[in-house]
């Protein structure tokens, strides 16, 4: 049965593979973002729908939010991957401004589109959130890995909720994964050694990593697994 999957943040990085990795089973591949070219560019690739929005703002929540209800009517997986680390590139230097931003930027852009479209799921569907091994252990002194933790009860009390209607609602959270532009020009040779060295298995993670473990959650496989949070980073949490 072919489903309709949504994912923000879906033009690059870890959203990009999630969302080819959907559209290689011929699902209906909703990418959601706020750079249209990128978007536009990725859904011609993967042969998806392109809705460029900002998801930090209820009016372009909404805006997604009619356009799937006019085209789609119901949708089967929510993958709230958008987000990243905004302080250190251009943003405000104060304290309220630097968390403000990481809040939008990574907890407003999950929640309101999750409150905005669970009604649309059909039953046994499916809602991820990407999160962070920062929300573990630390971003190096930014609000970053707080904002990605708060999204851990977030989802625990969503598949309370949900859980009736046969939908699950489960948390992904990767390290260093390589090819994305979360660090942008800030990864140097040691920087990357030193991540890789945290690693139990001796390599950075990929994108595609991330999306086989949200593909298979969203698949009959991971039909009874929810509220878990799934760690993916090589082991990287644990320390060696």
């Amino acid at each position: 049965m072919t489903r309709t999957i949504v994912v923000s943040g879906g033009g690059t990085g870890i959203g990009k593979a999630v969302a080819a990795r959907f559209a290689a089973d011929g699902d209906r591949v909703v990418i959601v973002g706020r750079r249209v070219d990128v978007l536009e560019k990725v859904a011609k690739e993967i042969g998806g729908t392109a809705l460029p929005a900002d998801l930090s703002e209820p009016a372009g929540v909404e805006r997604v939010r009619a356009d799937l209800v006019e085209r789609f009517g119901t949708i089967d997986v929510l993958v709230n991957n958008a987000g990243g680390n905004v302080e250190g590139r251009g943003g405000s230097d104060d304290v309220v401004g630097r968390w403000t931003g990481n809040f939008r930027a990574n907890v407003l852009t999950s929640v309101l589109p999750t409150e905005a479209f669970r009604d649309l799921l059909n039953p046994s569907g499916r809602i991820v959130f990407i999160s962070s091994i920062a929300a573990f252990r630390g971003s190096g002194g930014t609000s970053y890995g707080p904002m990605k933790a708060a999204l851990h009860p977030y989802a625990f009390d969503l598949a309370a909720a949900l859980g009736p209607r046969g939908i699950t609602v489960n948390v992904v959270a990767p390290g260093f994964i390589e090819d994305t532009e979360f660090f942008g020009d800030a990864l140097d040779d040691n920087r990357r050694a030193m991540l890789v060295g945290q690693t139990q298995t001796g390599r950075p993670g990929t994108p595609q990593d991330v999306a086989e473990t949200v593909h298979w959650l969203a698949s009959p496989g991971g039909g009874h697994v929810t509220a878990q949070i799934i760690q993916v980073n090589g082991g990287a949490e644990r320390g060696r």
